[in-house]
């Protein structure tokens, strides 16, 4: 019992210490408007993750995420394996 109390207390904290963040990301290679999608899909899959918008037309991709449980790098990494490599353009509140 005293272990389960301990355990919702830290998850509890952890979750008040975590920073939602949002960067923008630069993805050059989209060529078609169905792009996007896949580019989405690929970021909404990535643990921690709110939100996730892509423009075809801007090439880019905003993302919000919970930075205590992933990084730009697991980002840049998710559309780097659908086929998208990206790189950080800006970093957000």
């Amino acid at each position: 019992m005293r272990t389960l109390a301990l355990s919702s207390i830290i998850l509890i904290a952890s979750t008040a210490w975590a920073n939602p963040t949002t960067v923008s990301l630069s993805v050059p290679t989209m060529d078609c408007p169905v792009c996007p999608i896949t580019i989405k899909q690929a970021l909404t899959k990535v643990l921690g993750v709110t939100r996730a918008e892509v423009s075809f037309e801007k090439r880019q991709a905003t993302v919000t995420f919970d930075d205590a449980k992933t990084s730009v790098e697991d980002l840049t990494r998710a559309t780097k394996n659908a086929g998208y490599p990206s790189t950080l353009v800006e970093v957000g509140k």
